[in-house]
């Protein structure tokens, strides 16, 4: 897999025109905001990389971290502490403290979209950062996609056809990555929407880390 493209994209990156005349109609709405790019989370070493749809407009868009700040990031950061992948106090912004401990968190789109939907053109512009991210880690083991867009730019991000994996919550499976072998796990997006609808409870997100960590022996 030949990675050509950094594995963060400048803050104001400029490839999505669309995204771009968001950010700056974002900049102008909410000064204070991060409004750029948002950069993936973690250390260098992890063997678990987890990957989100894009920003939210009020949550990573404004703290200029992945789901920190909305409902989204209050679920995942609660079940990663459980689990033992981060460690200190979740207060819902990027000065909190809180480390995250072999795990890293990135978006598939890492600007954030009108409506939270990226289109397809702004997904292939943003891929190569995600491959170059998944190269960069060389640990890695674990990938977990939260939602079907993250499981598909995934997939295309590792080499191979959409078609090789069919998305399903707690569904798995291997492909070779540019440092080994990885295992792609899926649940469903950990968003307000839905666990307000029962299409993921709390104890079905538990059940897709009780896998990873049976996978990582963790």
């Amino acid at each position: 897999m030949t990675v050509t493209a950094p594995a963060e994209p400048k803050p104001d990156c400029p490839l999505c025109p669309r995204l771009v005349a968001f950010r700056n109609e974002n900049e102008r709405q909410y000064p204070d905001f991060f409004n750029g790019a948002v950069p993936s989370f973690g250390p260098q070493d992890a063997r678990l990389l987890i990957v989100g749809l894009a920003p939210g407009l009020k949550g990573a868009n404004a703290t200029g971290r992945p789901f920190t700040g909305d409902y989204a990031g209050d679920l995942l950061y609660a079940t990663l502490l459980r689990h033992g992948f981060a460690q200190g106090d979740y207060a819902g912004h990027a000065a909190d403290g809180l480390k995250l401990k072999d795990t890293m968190i990135t978006n598939a789109v890492r600007c954030v979209p009108p409506q939270n939907k990226p289109v397809g053109a702004e997904m292939n512009e943003c891929r190569p950062f995600l491959k170059a991210r998944i190269a960069s880690l060389p640990r890695l083991t674990a990938v977990l996609a939260l939602g079907k867009i993250a499981h598909d730019n995934t997939l295309r991000a590792l080499g191979q056809r959409v078609a090789a994996a069919k998305f399903a919550h707690r569904a798995a499976a291997d492909f070779d990555g540019p440092n080994g072998k990885v295992r792609l796990f899926d649940s469903y997006h950990c968003s307000r929407y839905n666990t307000n609808t029962g299409r993921l409870t709390e104890a079905m997100f538990d059940d897709v880390f009780f896998d990873i960590c049976k996978f990582l022996g963790s």
